[in-house]
């Protein structure tokens, strides 16, 4: 029931104050106990919400996704490990995916239109593929198409090259790697579409987890490049589809 039905059934006597204060105060958000889940976010920012969960246990995130899937709202919730997908994954309705490498759950009752342009997913390695994956299917859930150019570092710029037609005509990029993070700088000097690098944990000991990645992004002297948290892929896409729906 939406706030003007709800205002309207209080003018017509069919709700008292008290219930009309209620409804109102259940259509922007509801205690579960465990967390408050905020309905009204797709009003502010144009996304629903979306359930991070990593600390969650199975059964707080069925919780959650009971409540969302009530309201009708897709449902999109990363890092979730297998092992508690499987614990509730028979109460889900038929569109629920799950990607067992990226540790995510789209349910999409309403389907998006796609973007006529896309996002390119660029990433170095195949170590770097989860998160890249994870930003792919981000940015796919909230309605951008995307294209996938997979291990093509700048050890084997080779690589790069054969695939540089696709990526400048991307509207915006994500560009994934570990290591020294050396890849977003020489795509963003390659592209006139902003770059979104995302420094990854993969590396050797002095890689610090993926540090030495983050700052070589953050140093760049390429222009247009943006950075994202170390393995932040849904950070990346999630962000990519704002500038690609621009």
């Amino acid at each position: 029931m939406s706030r003007e039905e709800i205002l309207n059934a209080f003018k017509e006597g069919r709700f008292n104050l008290q219930e009309t204060l209620e409804k109102i105060d259940g259509s922007y958000y509801q205690n579960v106990g465990h967390s408050t889940i905020d309905f009204d976010r797709e009003t502010r920012t144009g996304t629903p919400e979306v359930i991070f969960g990593s600390g969650k246990t199975a059964e707080q995130i069925s919780d959650i996704v009971d409540v969302l899937l009530a309201k009708e709202t897709n449902v999109l919730v990363t890092r979730i490990e297998e092992e508690k997908y499987l614990a509730f994954s028979k109460s889900l309705p038929k569109q629920a995916i799950y990607s067992k490498e990226a540790e995510l759950l789209t349910i999409n009752l309403k389907p998006l239109q796609l973007t006529k342009s896309y996002v390119a997913i660029v990433s170095a390695g195949t170590s770097d593929h989860k998160v890249a994956e994870e930003a792919t299917l981000t940015a796919q859930f909230f309605g951008s198409r995307v294209l996938r150019i997979a291990d093509v570092g700048v050890a084997g710029l080779h690589r790069l090259l054969t695939k540089l037609e696709e990526i400048r005509s991307a509207k915006v990029l994500v560009v994934v790697a570990g290591m020294e993070g050396a890849l977003p700088s020489v795509v963003g000097g390659l592209v006139s579409s902003p770059v979104i690098a995302v420094p990854t944990s993969v590396g050797y000991g002095a890689s610090f987890g993926g540090v030495a990645a983050l700052l070589g992004m953050l140093t760049s002297c390429a222009s247009g490049i943006s950075v994202v948290n170390i393995d932040n892929g849904f950070g990346a896409g999630y962000l990519a589809n704002m500038i690609n729906r621009i």
